[in-house]
């Protein structure tokens, strides 16, 4: 009975030690932050905006007129999820708009031949 007793003092005692675990951060997709976003300019070309942003997480392969960059990481201490999204939409192959968690640059209406010049 006291091996039972001690056996089970004993394992109450280590899993209060559970919340010494290390977890990690989980993160997830393509993150990008605002320098990355200010690269992009009105009339750029889909191989452009892949270049500045990497490939799109999601796409529609039915209608590829808009891409969505979307990061989560899930904290390991917390469980807190954080989410960014930004939305690159096309008209044809070219860069018409832009949406989503990021501020649109100052230039974006400025293509980037007149930049240039």
């Amino acid at each position: 009975m006291k091996q039972i007793l001690f056996t089970f003092i004993l394992a109450l005692s280590l899993s209060g030690c559970s919340n010494w675990v290390y977890k990690y951060d989980i993160s997830q997709g393509n993150y990008l932050n605002q320098d990355d976003v200010n690269k992009l300019r009105i009339n750029m070309t889909k191989e452009q905006v892949q270049f500045v942003l990497g490939t799109p997480l999601a796409d529609n392969p039915f209608k590829s007129d808009k891409w969505h960059y979307i990061y989560t990481i899930k904290s390991g201490k917390t469980d807190l999820t954080k989410r960014k999204e930004l939305v690159v939409t096309f008209n044809g192959d070219m860069l018409a708009s832009i949406s989503g968690d990021f501020e649109q640059p100052e230039d974006f209406n400025k293509s980037l031949d007149e930049i240039s010049n």
